[in-house]
């Protein structure tokens, strides 16, 4: 299955996407189609065995609007053009036609008003005048209503241009009658009054609501924008032995950079050469300056402080950490929230039975009054007031304001779906070694059965260091720097045959002795005798330590004690989390006693330890599983880890949640990923999600709010009491700005604060 993203031209209003969407997946091969009207997208997946691009592009074209396809490497500085472009046509048509309805409405005010207005020339009110001014306001800016609901006709849809160029045309077109053949009117005993005023300043302020709304939109994809410009556009790089400045595009993997002072990091690498501080918080959200030396990654677009280094490039173009953080906001933003259905639903029979309640307005108010200026007037009010536009843009707004805000925080969200979830969260399952803890763990004691000398500890020592260089656990790398720092023989003997155990240890062969180093339970199984440190095992364990026990051919000859020290910030995230009602579990492979003196350190009381790799995505699903058993409802559990091995348990998890520190396989399987690994992400990422769900809400209240309310007062409900019927004016007044209102509500979210938000969030002193 393959996934495009498409650029969509055309779209009027949210049932114009709605059509797009059912026409992409009317497609054979085609599994899915997400259409996001606020950024004009589609999200497309299709089998590429089955159809192909050009009959997915094909199937929006004959329905009356253009596709084409995402680039990969998008050209901003081109798109921006393009919108420049967009804006100020609109701009155009919105003061030219704001000129004509402004002297079209004086010369009417008589006619409204009922009074003599002598400063008013009487010609402003010919309707001959009026005819010449009002055309070129429907040609000009009113093209694209017109030939919007023309397509849709041909299509036998209907959308906003249908029910614009309905209205619109209808005011016009009656008013041409007056205009040609007055006397057929006086005869009737009619006013031969014009509508030609109603016509122009409908189309002139939805233009002005579009254009507004466009500028709005804009604004909320301002923080990927400040990212893109922060990009370096030149590299000062070594080849051939000389300094050069390059073009950014021309950098290549390999070469190494050298970075000065004040100057911007390029691209994505690691520090082959000299000391320095780096300002990351464009990127992570940290504030505090890293210090960066020889081995340390540096991210591209982050800015070097203090010392000058030399770096070997390692991610270029599409691949640096910053390109990725943006494809991964964008896709997140051309995503569906399931909160969407509900809008997507009311739209799809939304026109159409505006249409039926127009033509009810119309024959009901003509029964009732006889009177064609009064039933013509209902019936245009409720074609403009109702359009759909609002509904539209209610949640792709806030996803797209929520999205950035989190990336602005060094927070990835990969889909609308998981902002969606994550405010919903009751369980959260937090890994312990690289996510509660720093992930460095340290050797605090090495212990023997070999009393008397010391060569043969540090042979031992060697043997341990040997097997473990092979393997990529934390505790290995602990070990192993633990023997480098005791002055150990080089080089290390290669191992003959090595083996890691999932969850249990390694074991190998080293000058023809089998090597086996792991966990208490794993001697267990093995039959291996451990009685001899047990008197340490409890007291080191007791203290909160790992220990990792060393077995030469099936004895056991020595133990190491671990010690991983805790984050800053996870006793008081734990604690914020507690406050916020989410209940906090501890899952790890180590034994029990460490596991529980740690949670007795930060709160944690729940705790699953012991569990073997495959073992952590079963503890998610039972954990989901125990609401069931009261509710119809499991319940919704987060996982927060950062090895190859929570991979399995991210993906089960309802929001898994990546150390952006930790593999790249994590990373893969989460839907939120902290980029700095600090843990007062999880809280900045609830709190945004909850935020940005409030604001959803308040969106799809405001646009249900002024439809239900709208429609019935267009149609004339409040005239037997008031006498008073709603102008076509001010319809298409209020249906432009409910557009901008919902934008203009969406874009509140750009004031989030995760630590404005009440005592329940970690302070930021806390923050590392």
């Amino acid at each position: 299955m393959e996934v495009t993203y498409l650029e969509l031209k055309g779209m009027g209003c949210a049932a114009c996407a709605n059509k797009i969407e059912k026409a992409i997946e009317n497609v054979a091969g085609v599994a899915e189609c997400q259409v996001n009207f606020a950024i004009a997208q589609a999200t497309v997946k299709y089998n590429s065995h089955k159809t192909n691009l050009h009959d997915i592009l094909n199937s929006v074209t004959n329905i009356g609007f253009e596709a084409q396809l995402i680039q990969e490497t998008i050209n901003f500085s081109d798109k921006d053009r393009e919108d420049r472009r967009i804006e100020r046509q609109m701009t155009n048509k919105v003061i030219f036609g704001g000129i004509i309805s402004i002297i079209l409405i004086i010369g009417c005010l008589p006619m409204m008003t009922g009074l003599k207005l002598s400063w008013i020339p009487s010609w402003l009110s010919y309707s001959w005048l009026q005819l010449i001014l009002t055309t070129p306001v429907m040609i000009w800016c009113g093209k694209s209503f017109f030939i919007g609901a023309i397509k849709g006709l041909k299509n036998f849809s209907v959308d906003m241009n249908t029910l614009v160029a309905l209205g619109t045309g209808a005011a016009y077109l009656y008013s041409l009658f007056p205009t040609f053949i007055p006397n057929f009117f006086t005869r009737q005993g009619l006013n031969p009054d014009v509508y030609y005023e109603a016509a122009a300043t409908i189309i002139t302020l939805i233009l002005l609501g579009k254009l507004l709304e466009h500028r709005a939109r804009k604004k909320t994809s301002v923080a990927i924008q400040k990212l893109i410009g922060l990009q370096a556009k030149t590299a000062r790089v070594i080849r051939d032995g000389k300094e050069i400045d390059i073009l950014i595009e021309q950098v290549k993997i390999g070469d190494l950079i050298v970075v000065r002072p004040g100057e911007k990091i390029p691209v994505d690498g690691k520090i082959k050469e000299g000391f320095s501080a780096v300002d990351e918080s464009m990127v992570t959200g940290e504030s505090v300056p890293v210090e960066k030396k020889p081995g340390d990654e540096v991210i591209g677009v982050t800015i070097n402080q203090t010392g000058s280094f030399k770096f070997e490039a390692a991610r270029v173009g599409k691949d640096t950490v910053l390109a990725q953080i943006i494809k991964l906001v964008q896709q997140a933003q051309a995503s569906k929230a399931p909160i969407q259905k509900l809008a997507d639903m009311v739209i799809s029979w939304f026109v159409p039975v505006v249409m039926g309640i127009a033509i009810a307005t119309f024959l009901i108010w003509i029964n009732l009054t006889n009177n064609l200026t009064m039933s013509l007037t209902a019936t245009v009010s409720v074609l403009i007031i109702a359009c759909p536009c609002a509904l539209g843009l209610a949640t792709p707004t806030s996803v797209m304001v929520g999205t950035e805000k989190g990336a602005e925080n060094g927070i990835l969200i990969k889909g609308a779906d998981s902002l969606e979830v994550a405010h919903k969260i009751e369980t959260i399952i937090l890994d312990k070694t690289g996510t509660l803890t720093e992930g460095k763990p340290t050797v605090i004691k090495y212990i023997t059965t070999q009393k008397n000398t010391n060569e043969n500890e540090i042979k031992l020592l060697r043997i341990a260091a040997a097997i473990e260089r092979k393997s990529e656990h934390p505790l290995a790398a602990a070990i192993v720097e633990y023997a480098l720092g005791q002055g150990i023989e080089f080089p290390l003997p290669e191992p003959e045959i090595f083996e890691a155990i999932s969850g249990m240890g390694v074991q190998g062969i080293v000058f023809d002795k089998f090597v086996q180093i792991g966990t208490s339970r794993w001697m267990n199984e093995l039959g291996i005798e451990i009685t001899n440190f047990l008197n340490y095992q409890d007291k080191l364990e007791g203290d909160g330590k790992t220990i990792a026990w060393i077995a030469i051919d099936g004895k056991i000859e020595g133990i190491f004690a671990i010690a991983d020290t805790l984050k800053p910030s996870s006793k008081n995230v734990v604690k914020t989390l507690q406050k916020m009602g989410i209940e906090v579990v501890m899952l790890t492979g180590d034994n029990r006693r460490t596991a529980e003196a740690i949670g007795a350190e930060i709160g944690i009381s729940r705790i699953f330890a012991e569990v073997r790799p495959e073992q952590k995505a079963k503890t998610v699903k039972n954990l989901q599983l125990e609401k069931k058993k009261r509710s119809h409802e499991h319940q919704i559990v987060a996982m927060v880890g950062d090895g190859i091995n929570d991979a399995p348990a991210l993906a089960q998890a309802d929001v898994g949640i990546a150390i952006g520190t930790g593999t790249d396989v994590a990373i893969a399987s989460s839907d939120i990923t902290l980029i700095s690994g600090d843990l007062t992400g999880i809280i900045t990422a609830i709190k945004l999600s909850r935020a940005t769900i409030k604001n959803i809400r308040q969106n799809l209240f405001f646009a249900f709010i002024y439809n239900t309310l709208g429609i019935p007062i267009a149609a004339g409900v409040l005239y037997p009491l008031t006498g008073w019927l709603l102008n076509p004016i001010i319809a298409g007044g209020a249906m432009a700005f409910s557009s901008v209102s919902v934008v203009t509500n969406a874009l509140r979210l750009r004031n989030f604060n995760p630590y404005s938000l009440g005592q329940n969030v970690v302070s930021k002193e806390v923050k590392t």
